[in-house]
């Protein structure tokens, strides 16, 4: 069977549509060359490398957006779609954007590693921990060449002079600096609570291209600040630089005199502070004193507070009375017993058989036992006869009952 013969429009067209279907969005590498711009906008050129070339067109609203300034000579990365041109009988490559090759291949490798730890939560302010307001102990993670120590040690003797730095030196770019960066975050959180771990740890480098700052937009350090338990302030570039490391830090600092800056506080204000919690320290126990001492006035001037003295007092003038009162009543008992006492001794001196006996009259005492009567007594018992003067014995003599 004989193949089927098409014109040179037919195949074209066959191309075309082939190739504008495989093809509706690449993305390609090569060296500008025979770059024209035309004085409607559009650019024309040719990408090249050491073993084919391709036509490249950028049109006019495209063109005047672009970013990068073109010249012969500059490997680029072209977004776009392919497209084939019928009447010359060639295809193209319809650019939508440009960008060098080198800053290209980071910048799309940025998108995608901030893309993924976004995901991830590594940039999460939940997550972010609070910088310690008066550290006395900075760790410093930088290299040990160049301005930054200087300016950051200019800053700290300025501002807090009794903070300590601690320098681990590291490589700030080129091959193994994120392992480096890596390293020096991990030991310092290694370290034990003591003069070799810092309350704040600041990564810092001064400014360069997307290249230079390529090992602060790496996964590997980007973890490293993401498991630091110490807090980490990032000032990697300049103010106008942004890395994966910033963005994971808990505190990004536009340049790394800023974050010495934000790592202490200002000894001067500090002091004022100081003075100033003095004062309302003192203004406070002033107002606290004077407070309770007009409490204590209006408690001693209360009538409950002076209830209890007034009722001491009356009890006092009770006592007093009542005293004087037990003593009277002592006298006029006293006096009351000594006459009646002075009575009974007057009547027990009438009835004292001294004074009768001293009158004439005669005791009789038998065995011991007065005698009342003559019926006690016979013939020959001895008696005492008892007389006021004195006493004798005596026999009766003759019966006296007779």
């Amino acid at each position: 069977m004989a193949a089927e013969i098409l014109s040179v429009s037919q195949l074209t067209q066959h191309i075309k549509t082939e190739l504008e279907i495989l093809f509706p969005k690449i993305r390609v590498r090569g060296e500008i060359s025979n770059l024209k711009r035309h004085t409607s906008g559009h650019v024309y050129l040719t990408l090249k490398d050491e073993g084919a070339q391709i036509s490249a067109v950028i049109w006019k609203n495209a063109a005047s957006a672009l970013q990068v300034e073109l010249r012969d000579g500059l490997e680029i990365i072209a977004e776009g779609r392919l497209e084939v041109y019928p009447p010359a009988g060639r295809y193209q490559l319809i650019c939508s954007s440009l960008t060098p090759a080198g800053e290209g291949a980071l910048q799309q490798a940025f998108a995608e590693l901030l893309h993924k730890l976004s995901k991830a939560g590594y940039f999460s302010s939940e997550r972010k921990k609070t910088i310690p307001p008066i550290p006395e102990t900075i760790g410093l993670v930088t290299s040990s060449t160049g301005a930054v120590i200087e300016d950051m040690s200019n800053v700290l003797s300025r501002r807090f002079p009794a903070a300590r730095l601690l320098l681990y030196p590291v490589k700030v770019q080129g091959s193994n600096a994120a392992e480096s960066v890596a390293s020096a975050i991990a030991w310092f959180n290694a370290q034990k609570k003591g003069s070799q771990r810092p309350e704040v740890i600041i990564m810092a480098r001064g400014g360069g291209s997307l290249e230079d700052l390529q090992a602060f937009n790496t996964e590997l350090v980007a973890e490293a600040i993401y498991r630091s338990s110490i807090p980490v302030i990032s000032a990697i570039g300049h103010e106008t630089d942004i890395t994966i490391a910033d963005m994971v830090a808990d505190l990004r600092a536009g340049t790394p005199s800023i974050a010495a800056e934000l790592a202490v506080p200002d000894t001067g204000q500090l002091l004022k502070g100081i003075e100033l919690l003095l004062s309302r320290q003192e203004n406070f126990v002033t107002a606290k004193l004077e407070g309770a001492d007009r409490q204590i006035y209006s408690i001693c001037s209360s009538y409950a507070f002076n209830r209890p003295p007034l009722e001491m007092q009356q009890f006092i003038e009770r006592i007093s009375m009542l005293r004087e009162l037990m003593a009277r009543n002592l006298l006029l008992r006293f006096d009351e017993t000594a006459g009646h006492w002075s009575s009974i001794t007057r009547q027990l001196g009438i009835l004292d058989y001294h004074k009768t006996l001293a009158r004439g009259y005669v005791l009789v005492k038998k065995e011991g036992r007065f005698i009342t009567g003559k019926r006690n007594l016979h013939l020959a018992d001895p008696v005492e006869l008892h007389f006021h003067d004195g006493t004798l014995p005596a026999v009766i003599g003759q019966d006296i009952r007779t």
